[in-house]
């Protein structure tokens, strides 16, 4: 079956109604509807009638395929939120509810990638000599002074920004807004940038070139494309620049409560794993300078 038809099923419909209104991101809503497509092609049977003994191999499938921790932990809160759906829907009684003894796997500790400032600075002046270099330095700029996702940096619209006050409001996940802020060398870039472009008609920033909101996609092409001439080892994402801006923050003696605050963290636990970086980097630092060690 294809996608187009499995979503016009009316129990998966009415969900996908259920679960707009709980005002999850836009990414969130389609991961947990692909979620459950892909689930209904390997079981291939009704998901009404689904049990635990058939999440059980499913989630053993996607072992076998070494499928990350994140994205199996993800697919549980799917399969919870779908099937308690039912039950509140008496589509299913609590005795076939199949998700109780399932648990969620442990979460692999990853460090955040993240860049050294020389190497942000080669990818600056890099950006600039691009066919629309105003733009693209503009975009790294941001990104890093502000360590906005780049889903709320294409969304950023000139009504957002304080100019006065080098701020901006951006629309997170579940749609919470909060306000970042940026510094000189981004306002010199956002000045240079409004000088030379004009405005869109619906007020986004960030254009490509049809003059039209660019992507997520157009976002991350611009930027593979200037890594491709560059040297530095890290693969560099809109992403890396966030956890960069986390780091550094932290690094220069941010309170780790107002790094939670500007990255738009719901708990400070997802903000915890930056300080496992600074730490390492700590500890790099205090063997490098420690004068009484062995000489290799």
């Amino acid at each position: 079956m294809e996608k187009e038809d499995f979503y016009k099923i009316d129990i998966i419909k009415q969900y996908s109604d259920y679960i707009r209104t709980k005002n999850y991101s836009n990414n969130t809503y389609i991961s947990y509807l692909n979620d459950l497509y892909y689930f209904y092609i390997f079981i291939n049977k009704d998901l009404i009638k689904v049990s635990e003994a058939d999440i059980r191999s499913y989630l053993e499938y996607l072992n076998t395929k070494k499928e990350a921790s994140t994205s199996i932990r993800r697919k549980i809160s799917t399969f919870k939120t779908f099937y308690k759906f039912l039950y509140l829907n008496n589509y299913i009684d609590k005795k076939d509810y199949p998700m109780v003894k399932i648990a969620y796997p442990k979460t692999e500790k990853r460090l955040p990638k993240f860049i050294y400032y020389n190497d942000l600075l080669e990818i600056i002046n890099e950006s600039y000599k691009d066919s629309d270099g105003v733009r693209d330095k503009l975009i790294i700029e941001m990104l890093y002074a502000t360590g906005v996702r780049v889903s709320e940096l294409v969304n950023i619209k000139y009504n957002d920004i304080d100019f006065n006050n080098k701020r901006i409001r951006v629309c997170g996940k579940g749609n919470k807004e909060r306000i970042v802020y940026y510094g000189e060398y981004a306002e010199d870039s956002l000045k240079e940038y409004i000088n030379t472009h004009k405005k869109n008609e619906y007020g986004y920033v960030f254009t490509n070139y049809k003059g039209e909101q660019i992507t997520d996609r157009g976002i991350r092409y611009i930027i593979d494309n200037i890594m491709k001439k560059l040297s530095v080892k890290v693969h560099v994402t809109p992403h890396v620049l966030r956890h960069t801006f986390a780091t550094d923050m932290l690094n220069n003696g941010c309170d780790i409560r107002i790094v939670q605050e500007l990255l738009g963290h719901a708990s400070l636990r997802t903000t915890e794993i930056y300080t496992h970086v600074t730490n390492e980097r700590l500890k790099q630092v205090y063997y490098d300078c420690f004068p009484r060690r062995k000489e290799k």
